[in-house]
């Protein structure tokens, strides 16, 4: 049930190379890091890829082909999807502007909370199941074995890469955050900037299309 060793050297150096490209993930766990620290930048990757997961599964059992069969329900997650940044990006600018009950940002941004976001951004982008369902199958073989099984063996090692790459931007990010903590104005900007990175996200995935 295992794909061989040079299927899993092809598919992680794959898998490096998309890892190690900016984009909306990297993005998002990197502002993470800088507005709220190294847990939550943590906390915001586990998320995410606990969410890769679910893309697997869903893959696995042919659910992802929905979206390519029903355009419609492509749509509706992505808009959806859409829908959930705009709300975490309000949030993000509430607690900017100091209007938030220190209790309710407190609970807002625990780790357990910031798990939860990542996973439903990543859950609510159709992009990603497409994505899994493009590039696994290159790599799955019948003949070694339950499909199912491989694909979550490939999701592991996308996961592993992934959070090598990523645990490297989320240190790096530490860093800037340590190095700009003396300003005054610094927790503001920085929630500010989230919130923007949220907008961006969710402009980028409501209008991007299948593209």
């Amino acid at each position: 049930m295992m794909p061989d060793l040079s299927t899993l050297a092809l598919f992680s150096l794959a898998c490096l190379a998309l890892a190690a490209t900016p984009g909306p993930d990297m993005l998002l766990i990197a502002t993470r890091s800088v507005s709220q620290g190294r847990p939550a930048g943590f906390a915001s990757l586990a998320g995410i890829q606990a969410g890769t997961y679910c893309h697997a599964i869903a893959a696995a059992l042919g659910l992802s082909q929905l979206f390519l069969i029903v355009p419609i329900a492509y749509d509706a997650v992505r808009y959806a999807g859409a829908a959930y940044l705009l709300y975490l990006a309000w949030q993000a600018f509430r607690s900017s502007l100091g209007t938030v009950p220190a209790n309710v940002e407190a609970s807002r941004y625990s780790n357990i909370a910031i798990f939860r976001q990542g996973l439903i951004t990543n859950v609510l982008n159709p992009k990603m199941a497409l994505f899994v369902l493009a590039l696994f199958p290159q790599f799955v073989r019948p003949e070694h074995g339950l499909v199912a099984a491989q694909i979550l063996v490939l999701a592991t090692v996308l996961n592993i890469v992934g959070f090598v790459v990523n645990g490297i931007v989320i240190l790096t990010a530490t860093r800037i955050r340590r190095a700009m903590s003396g300003a005054s104005r610094f927790r503001r900007v920085s929630q500010w900037f989230l919130g923007t990175v949220f907008v961006g996200l969710a402009a980028r995935l409501a209008f991007d299309g299948r593209r």
